[in-house]
């Protein structure tokens, strides 16, 4: 007779306890108070681990592991009475339900933030690397097996399940890992997110293909049909009424405006349903939840708007449950305890797969070229676990296909590959060492009759006016031409994959969504008003706003930018008072500065250039001398070729010139020579010179010029001491700006100019 477990259980049963006074029990023998304990009890060990272990750079994934280890079998979980009042069957099936719905959640949400047109856009070098990185360690794996089956471990019946669990590449995994290394949106990062796709949508049709095989062995002919028709069924509904009833609730919903909530309702309604049918008819909870999950447009208004409801809870409280409960299952100390045959071919295989996955990827980029560091990064990224590969191991070990020790060499081994891999990664692959300034692209070394390069950058689409404004004071000329290349930055909402768009290419977007429309416009406007004096293009990148600066240093090293124009984070209104202070868009700038390839210039936009009723531009060029100072001149050079501008270059010497760099000062009077001596040939171009005694006076003088100008262009001079700014970088405000840029941006200041800030390429 097997032995038989009884469990007592009270009717009508008492959720909540009556307080630590009422009940001689105490108030964790109810499942309430006993939940929350333990999700208060996870997250607590989680975020305490998380404080000392991300200063040795591991993920948040390897702390809640590590939670649940210590807090399951392999630490605390031996402890009898810590056992019986924390993991108790009854707990562990209540808190064992929520980390289900939370990971059914979790994969929903994948599948929203999914872009399914990456499949169609697919290149040869992604398709062949995601191929390759499952059918690779999964041919090995499965010889591994059979191997070890026939001459080593012939009791060992589950080898051929660990071959094929190990060789998978889950696309939720690479997403995490990418944006966890923050080159989600670099080169390296598109592929491997293009390749994950590919394994991905491969291991789920191979997974279909296995199931109908053995569901045909073993099972009625009726179950069977069952069985393979179900989700094809469902799949076709998804596809063929579902998805089309999406884009309907996106029509409705006007530009600009949230969606209905009861849409957001009918949704979730929608994900719990499907999740009732994936179980009524054998698949797996989560089918259902990742399938409904596709069928949402991905990005606003609508997969934005679900994220946004959801993705913090599940995220911040959910999936760390799961992660926790699913490492609570397993007893990693019985793995060392027992050693036994099967343990050690199952280390065979695990490493064999590794191995075969690494060099599966690594062969096609070598042949295409790619840099070795690259490949490898490329392929150890491949090669990574995560949060799929735990919940897949969970199965097996709760299904019966993998006994405990297994599943705890198997948890071992998802640590350990966790917490390596972005170590490895991160010392193979820079992307910011492509920026390195070993060409020079600055205006000042530009000939005199060469085209400018110029990129500019913009949020929003209104931010163009701005941008046009100050190319108009630029005079472009067939003589001295420009090229425009405008990148409207967009943030990564509601998707997975950042999109990059080149509007000279775009025939039509993904979703019929039309990008930066109101930019394209106003461009093409301003260079038909231009006559063939200036070029512009296009382009709109999606990508998280941590990120953004890979896009921008990527396009300007791409067309060999000689300047950059970035917008200030402060955004000012006609009336001159503060409109907006985006936080992250100076994070964002400071970014930029530190990589650019290029020179850079902060354009600090007071809503009043080019606004002037004269259709004059007054300028001044604030010149105190420094390499920044003198790329800030040679650009003012170029604006003065028109007739409708008009240029004041003050020149300030220090009264105390003893410790000035006579080189610095050589360099300044060649750059100010012309100048000096013609005014360049205008008779609009004048200059002053003034002679200071320090930081306040000239502040002072600064300050007396701002109600004469549209634009003052001043040299960012980080890091250069001079009695010129002395006293003035102690009470910055805008360090990025420099003394004198942050000086004119003062919220303080009663100025409608606005103000460039430049800082010149640097150079290693």
């Amino acid at each position: 007779m097997p032995e038989q477990l009884l469990s007592c259980t009270e009717l009508p049963p008492k959720v909540n306890s009556f307080g630590v006074w009422k009940y001689e029990k105490g108030p964790l023998k109810f499942p309430l108070p006993l939940l929350q304990m333990q999700i208060l009890a996870i997250l607590a060990v989680i975020h305490t681990l998380h404080f000392v272990l991300k200063h040795l750079g591991l993920p948040m994934l390897i702390s809640e592991i590590a939670a649940g280890l210590l807090l399951g079998g392999s630490a605390l979980g031996n402890i009898s009475a810590y056992s019986e009042m924390f993991l108790n069957v009854e707990s562990q099936n209540i808190i064992g339900t929520l980390s289900i719905f939370g990971y059914t959640l979790f994969m929903f949400l994948i599948g929203v933030k999914m872009d399914m047109g990456m499949i169609s856009n697919t290149g040869k070098k992604a398709l062949a690397v995601g191929i390759l990185a499952l059918l690779g360690p999964l041919i090995v794996g499965m010889a591994v097996a059979v191997i070890c089956l026939e001459f080593w471990a012939k009791e060992a019946t589950n080898l051929t399940y660990i071959a094929a669990v190990h060789s998978l590449t889950p696309f939720p995994v690479i997403a995490c890992l990418l944006s966890e290394l923050k080159i989600l949106n670099s080169e390296l990062g598109r592929l491997a997110l293009s390749s994950a796709i590919v394994s991905d949508l491969f291991s789920l049709f191979l997974t279909i293909v296995s199931v109908v095989v053995r569901t045909r062995e073993g099972a009625p002919w009726h179950t069977a049909v069952v069985t393979v028709v179900s989700p094809v069924v469902f799949v076709l509904v998804v596809v063929y009424i579902l998805r089309p009833a999406m884009f309907w609730v996106v029509a409705q919903t006007p530009e600009g405006r949230a969606v209905k909530n009861v849409y957001i309702y009918a949704i979730i309604l929608g994900l719990l349903f499907c999740g009732i049918f994936s179980d009524f008819f054998g698949q797996y909870v989560i089918f259902g939840a990742f399938i409904f999950g596709l069928a949402v447009p991905d990005g606003p208004p609508l997969g934005s708007a679900l994220v946004e409801k959801l993705d913090s809870m599940v995220s911040l409280v959910l999936m760390p449950i799961f992660m926790a409960t699913c490492a609570m299952r397993a007893n990693v100390i019985d793995v060392f305890r027992k050693g036994d045959k099967e343990t050690v071919a199952n280390i065979f295989i695990i490493l064999a797969t590794l191995i075969a996955k690494i060099g599966a990827c690594v062969a096609p980029l070598l042949y295409c070229k790619m840099p070795c560091n690259d490949a490898l990064a490329l392929s150890l990224i491949m090669s990574a676990k995560g949060t799929v590969n735990m919940a897949t191991q969970s199965v097996l070990r709760d299904s019966g296909v993998v006994d405990d020790e297994i599943f705890g060499l198997m948890v071992i081994a998802t640590t350990l590959n966790a917490a390596i891999v972005p170590f490895l990664v991160r010392k193979l692959y820079d992307p910011s060492r492509k920026y390195a300034g070993y060409q020079t692209r600055n205006i000042m070394h530009c000939k005199p009759n060469a085209e400018l390069r110029i990129l500019a950058c913009v949020h929003e689409q209104e931010g163009v006016t701005s941008i046009i404004n100050l190319l108009n004071a630029s005079n472009p000329t067939r003589d001295n031409p420009i090229s425009i290349y405008v990148l409207h930055l967009i943030e990564l909402v509601g998707r997975a994959t950042p999109i990059f768009i080149s509007h000279d290419m775009q025939k039509r977007t993904v979703s019929n969504h039309s990008y930066s429309e109101n930019v394209i416009l106003a461009l093409n406007r301003y260079q038909r008003n231009n006559g063939g004096a200036a070029l512009t293009h296009v382009f709109t990148a999606i990508s998280p706003h941590k990120l953004m600066h890979e896009d921008i240093c990527t396009l300007a090293l791409n067309k060999l930018a000689l300047f950059m124009i970035i917008p200030f984070h402060r955004k000012w209104n006609i009336g001159g008072s503060i409109e907006s202070d985006e936080q992250r868009i100076r994070n964002l700038n400071c970014s930029v500065l530190d990589m650019a390839p290029c020179s850079v210039g902060i354009l600090v936009d007071r809503a009043q250039l080019g606004r002037s009723a004269s259709q004059s531009f007054y300028i001044a060029l604030i010149f105190l001398g420094g390499n920044d100072d003198r790329e800030g001149l040679a650009y003012a050079k170029r604006m003065v070729s028109g007739p409708n501008v008009n240029l004041t270059i003050a020149h300030f010497l220090p009264m105390d010139d003893e410790n000035t760099n006579e080189w610095e000062n050589i360099l300044d009077d060649e750059a100010l020579k012309d100048i000096k001596h013609s005014n360049l040939g205008f008779e609009q171009v004048n200059y002053l010179q003034r002679v200071v005694k320090d930081g306040p006076e000239t502040a002072l003088i600064v300050r007396s010029m701002t109600s004469q100008y549209d634009l003052i262009i001043v040299g960012r001079r980080h890091g250069v001491e001079s009695p010129l700014t002395s006293g003035l970088t102690e009470w910055s405000e805008f360090p990025e700006l420099g003394a004198l840029g942050d000086l004119l941006a003062a919220s303080d200041l009663d100025s409608n100019a606005s103000v460039l800030v430049v800082q010149q390429q640097r150079k290693l």
